[in-house]
């Protein structure tokens, strides 16, 4: 089922999430969701806050050619447990910031440990696009957007922008 996506500034996005203590049908139930709402969107990640849940989740995949196969990943308590020194910039945006788009730069390769929907705990190292996106969306699990990571002058501006974007939504 496909979830209504917070819009920024919104309280909810800016506060750190509580650990997923045991796997419930719920949260698979939840996970499923967000994986139609992300692609549906369409995006390559989603947090949990993002749809007013304040838990660890977060789902994402980072597969974008035509004719690849899918790689759905849902992620309970994810952690970066290691990162490179070498970086790598992107230019990131967030379904919660819509249209808005800035550079930020992380490490290029991390090792990340989570649990998996099954409850197994799994790690795996993530190199490029598919590490940005797992730390953007750990991010989210922290109350921190992209937009933190850009200059105050911008950050301002988007966030304008977004207040302005959620009076129009109210008014339709």
């Amino acid at each position: 089922m496909k979830r209504p996506i917070l819009i920024h500034p919104d309280p909810r996005l800016k506060k750190v999430c509580a650990p997923v203590a045991d796997l419930s049908d719920d949260l698979r139930k939840l996970a499923d969701d967000m994986l139609v709402t992300m692609y549906e969107a369409p995006g390559i990640g989603l947090a949990a806050p993002q749809i007013g849940v304040l838990s660890r989740l977060i789902v994402l995949d980072c597969v974008k050619e035509d004719g690849e196969t899918p790689r759905p990943v849902a992620m309970f308590n994810p952690e970066v447990i290691a990162s490179s020194d070498e970086t790598n910039t992107y230019e990131e945006g967030c379904l919660s910031i819509p249209d808005q788009y800035g550079e930020v730069t992380r490490p290029k390769v991390i090792d990340v440990r989570w649990m998996d929907r099954d409850g197994n705990e799994q790690t795996e190292t993530f190199d490029g696009l598919w590490a940005t996106c797992v730390q953007h969306e750990i991010d989210h699990l922290n109350g921190k957007l992209f937009i933190d990571y850009l200059g105050a002058m911008r950050r301002q501006m988007i966030t304008r922008k977004m207040q302005k974007l959620k009076r129009e939504m109210t008014r339709t």
